[in-house]
């Protein structure tokens, strides 16, 4: 099963909305063939594996993270291919949350007389698929925040110059999570101010995340990279009273405008996350500044956090930090991380973990 997991995670970023997964085939102790889904129009992990083996597939057992699906797709169900096969055992890490699934891959494998085991590695197979899990559950997209700062929490100085608080492992780190996450959002601030790219081009990519940038009043330059760099969808997210001569120059620039309520100017994180949902978006990396960052963690929509520490002191009342907003008022009432764990990465430190 560790392998499977293994297998499974060498496709990261590759298979969204799909998840990811590893099969194992193994017969009288020995490993006969492995497979895993490539992406998203490749065969499933188990039509892989099972085609690799053909008759030796007979009798044996098959490993996999997740519950083999029972419906029609970009592949055709791999229950009706386990059991044409003449595997006699399933070793599944977890079910399907999948709702066209979810336990209906188990059922027919009973049925036909296939013996499944549920649950081996089951912790590890969910995390692994946390974004594909969160989405088929709740239809909302998994949500990570990325934040680098300096020892004193700045992500810029009093003179607002945020090049470069981080090293360059933890850069290369943060485009390898642009790699893995669909879309990366951010404030138009950070366009104003870094006219960022927000591409995955420090590594050998998959792909480029699609750029959202939250932008109530439609103040994004028609210059700004996010706008003329071709090399990825940008969606910009604006409120009703948005000016309609500023919205149409930027549709005719390509960009795509979605519209969202705005109370007070700033756009509802909630709404916006209903809306990405309903639009197949199924995981987002915030990178935005200060912000951007209170208000997706007052909104409560953070369910994973990434803040990098490198090992400076800015200093300044006046420069800004990674998290701003209202605050809270006592110690008791602190978002709190769960299950986090530290990383060097670079000179810097990676503290990860997950909010709710």
């Amino acid at each position: 099963m560790r392998l499977a997991l293994d297998l499974a995670k060498s496709a990261e970023g590759k298979t969204t909305p799909d998840p990811m997964v590893g099969a194992v085939i193994v017969k009288n102790n020995r490993i006969i063939d492995t497979g895993y889904h490539g992406e998203i129009t490749t065969p499933h992990a188990e039509a892989w594996a099972l085609q690799k083996a053909g008759d030796r597939a007979k009798g044996a057992t098959l490993y996999v993270n997740l519950e083999p699906c029972s419906h029609f797709g970009h592949n055709p169900p791999c229950s009706d291919l386990i059991i044409s096969s003449g595997i006699k055992e399933v070793v599944a890490a977890m079910q399907d949350p999948n709702p066209l699934v979810h336990g209906n891959g188990f059922r027919q494998l009973r049925r036909h007389g296939v013996k499944v085991r549920v649950g081996l590695l089951e912790k590890e197979a969910v995390k692994l698929n946390e974004i594909f899990v969160k989405y088929f559950t709740t239809r909302r997209p998994f949500v990570a925040i990325k934040e680098a700062m300096t020892l004193d929490g700045k992500i810029a100085t009093k003179t607002g110059n945020s090049r470069w608080v981080s090293s360059h492992e933890t850069r290369k780190y943060s485009h390898r999570l642009r790699n893995i996450y669909d879309a990366i959002l951010c404030g138009v601030g950070t366009v104003l101010i870094d006219n960022p790219k927000l591409t995955a081009r420090l590594i050998k990519r998959v792909k480029n995340p699609i750029r959202i940038v939250l932008d109530s009043h439609a103040r994004t330059p028609l210059t700004a990279n996010v706008v003329n760099v071709k090399q990825a969808r940008t969606i910009i997210v604006v409120g009703p009273g948005a000016p309609k001569q500023r919205v149409k120059a930027l549709r005719d620039k390509g960009v795509e405008i979605i519209y969202v309520p705005a109370p007070k100017g700033l756009i509802d994180m909630k709404a916006l996350m209903k809306k990405l949902g309903s639009m197949q978006i199924t995981s987002v990396l915030i990178e935005g500044g200060g912000e951007v960052a209170a208000s997706a963690l007052a909104a409560k929509i953070v369910d994973k956090a990434y803040f990098f520490y490198a090992p400076k002191i800015f200093g300044g009342r006046d420069a800004k930090t990674g998290v701003e907003g209202e605050g809270v008022a006592y110690p008791f009432q602190a978002l709190q991380l769960k299950s986090y764990e530290t990383i060097p990465v670079g000179s810097d430190i990676l503290v990860r973990g997950y909010l709710h």
